[in-house]
């Protein structure tokens, strides 16, 4: 095992809360950088592009060595904004420890909310740091209190001054700690190897209060950085993983990744393609390096191919890791000057690679060829278009923003798939099953062994998890089953494994022909912040565009409301808040997965999907008759099928 020499943390929060601002005191307070950058003067550190310092957003993931003491670090600064969270996704696969930092004035936000929720499940460590408490009309026990109540025990006040109680709140966490505690332990390293080690197992999330931009609590918060981290231990055989893509001014491509196994050095073999140079940035300025030890974060050029996400191995392996957050929403693409359709196209799969959550498309629709992206939100496609001007000299606008839908089934149902031209045979059993929300498609087998053998059962799941199988209400993807292999059948000379995948194919179409399905749109976890006066006006907004929330929060002069409302009704509510409350109301969104459509009817007959002429994805099957092949429909394949109950 290689012990890291440094340990990556990252900075995260909802847009506003001064994580930008805590980024640069950190830097500066800890020497990597000379000069404390403002947002508001437009001169922070990360915030380089010309984009982030006009619209005084992060848009860009970077990051940035520092020490404190002995250790070092590599910060990671993310977005904040709800729009560009897959970019901030992309990099908890990296982290070691995080600093989620909460607007003290606002408190625990919805897009709050998915962070912590995304941290559990890429099993980051935080600490917390509650920011402008100079300005915070909550106390802190208040603050704690809702943390507590948002997302459970564990949360303890680092920066009250006093030790006692700290040790004291600390202690409640195990029976083990409480009873050194009670026996009078006052062993300094005996409590911070346990503190250290209830953090990192994330049972402790300790809390800082303070001001980013005047330091108060920033000094608390890096000493408790450098001695409450362990950095990790890795395996010797070379392993990474991807969590960026960027193509630098001069058009090459630039692979960041972080080692966790053993030894990167420059011109090692990665499969088919190797590293040709090793580069560790600072911000906008990188260094070249010979070699990153496990634990490290690099760019490498030389990867042509690897997508953030991919878990690389030396003798090649890679694998991706699906992404938990996923665009709601689709938009054309409209090329405005004369640049060729081809070559936009390529530009805009460049940008792609950078930002997979685009999943930039080309199809044809009547004749004419059209590009199409999927993005997060309206803020995205504003910044894509000031992006694609100034990286390509391009000029394009967006069509009309259209929901993603998805669709699903509401019970059991069985599916039967058969395949048997001339001289091919397949026939599959299939059971199409809900599964819990957002959870997507999931594949198993409960056919023995004696019916059909594992390979071809392996054959069969493997074909199931291949493809975005097309609902036929609206020919969305269908999500949330769970998809179970019964029974299946080959022939001893003509079964080919092409033959199972026509099978499984037609089994699921055959089996949704049947089943009762049901059209799913996405939501928005919402934090909407008035002042008194509005609450009114906000709660029959909320209901007039089908949301659903809890009481009112009221503190002070404003009102907080927290609730989830359908993508499609709230998308263009925060600029009325903004306007009916003169600039004094906000909107926090994120997304909050998938729901049940609440005006399904208008949106199938909107779409109008024509199943029967969708040939790519037929519900027929195909059988055999004196030599020939002939074409069952789905209503009949029932009494066809081979394999009777």
């Amino acid at each position: 095992m290689i012990r890291a020499e440094e340990s990556v943390i990252g900075i995260l929060a909802h847009v506003d809360a001064g994580k930008t601002t805590l980024t640069e005191s950190i830097l500066y307070k800890t020497g990597a950088i000379r000069h404390f950058g403002r947002v508001d003067k437009k001169d922070s550190w990360f915030d380089s592009h010309e984009l982030e310092r006009s619209r005084g957003i992060t848009i860009f993931s970077k990051q940035n060595p520092f020490s404190l003491g002995e250790k070092r670090f590599t910060l990671v600064d993310t977005p904040g904004h709800t729009d560009f969270s897959a970019e901030m996704e992309r990099t908890l696969g990296v982290l070691d420890y995080a600093v989620l930092v909460i607007d003290g004035t606002g408190g625990v936000r919805s897009h709050t909310e998915t962070i912590w929720r995304l941290l559990g499940e890429y099993k980051v460590p935080p600490f917390i740091f509650i920011n402008k408490m100079d300005r915070a009309e909550k106390g802190r026990e208040k603050l704690l209190g809702e943390l507590k109540n948002c997302f459970g025990d564990g949360f303890v006040d680092f920066s009250c001054g006093d030790e006692k109680r700290i040790l004291e709140e600390v202690s409640m966490l195990s029976e083990d700690l409480l009873g050194e505690y009670l026996d009078g332990n006052t062993d300094e390293e005996f409590w911070l190897r346990s503190i250290a080690d209830e953090i990192a197992q994330r049972r402790l999330f300790p809390c800082f209060f303070g001001s980013a931009l005047s330091g108060d609590g920033v000094d608390g918060l890096l000493e408790a950085i450098e001695k409450l981290t362990v950095a990790k231990e890795y395996p010797d055989e070379f392993g990474a993983r991807v969590y960026k893509v960027l193509y630098d001014s001069k058009g090459c491509r630039q692979t960041f990744l972080k080692v966790t196994g053993g030894v990167l050095s420059v011109k090692m073999p990665l499969g088919i393609e190797k590293a040709d140079r090793i580069r560790i940035y600072s911000g906008e300025k990188a260094e070249n390096a010979e070699k990153i030890k496990a634990g490290g974060v690099c760019a490498v050029e030389g990867l042509r191919s690897a997508e953030p996400g991919d878990v690389l191995g030396a003798d090649g392996r890679r694998f991706s890791r699906p992404a938990k957050l996923r665009p709601m929403l689709a938009a054309g693409v409209e090329i405005l000057d004369s640049t060729d359709f081809h070559d936009a196209l390529r530009k805009l799969r460049m940008l792609g690679e950078e930002m997979p959550e685009l999943s930039v498309q080309c199809f044809s629709s009547g004749g004419v060829e059209q590009i199409q992206i999927q993005v997060m939100g309206r803020i995205q496609l504003e910044i894509l278009k000031e992006l694609v001007a100034e990286r390509f000299g391009m000029a394009i606008d967006f069509g009309a923003c259209r929901i993603l839908y998805k669709e699903t089934v509401a019970s059991p149902v069985m599916g039967y798939g058969h395949y048997e031209p001339l001289r091919h045979y397949a026939e599959v059993h299939l059971r199409i099953e809900p599964a819990p929300r957002d959870s997507g498609v999931a594949a198993e087998s409960e056919c023995s062994l004696e019916v059909l053998d594992s390979n071809f059962q392996n054959v069969v799941l493997t074909h199931i998890l291949e493809k975005e199988h097309k609902g036929i209400l609206t020919g969305s993807p269908l999500t949330d089953v769970k998809i179970v292999l019964t029974a299946g059948r080959s022939h001893l000379k003509h079964t080919e494994g092409g033959d199972f995948r026509e099978a499984v194919y037609r089994a699921v179409r055959q089996g949704l022909e049947k089943a009762e399905n049901v059209l799913l749109e996405p939501y928005y976890a919402f934090t909407l912040r008035v002042p008194g006066e509005y609450v009114g006006r906000a709660i029959s907004d909320i209901q007039r565009l089908c949301g659903e929330f809890d009481p009112p929060d009221i503190a002070e002069e404003y009102a907080t409301i927290k609730g989830c409302a359908p993508v499609s009704e709230f998308m263009d509510y925060p600029r009325e808040v903004t306007a009916y409350t003169g600039g004094r109301g906000s909107v926090s969104l994120s997304e909050n997965g998938y729901r049940p459509c609440h005006n399904a009817a208008e949106v199938i007959e909107k779409i109008g999907y024509e199943k029967e002429r969708d040939l790519e994805n037929p519900s027929s099957s195909i059988f055999c008759s004196h030599g020939a092949g002939f074409e069952v429909k789905w209503q009949d394949v029932d009494r066809m099928r081979h394999i009777k109950d």
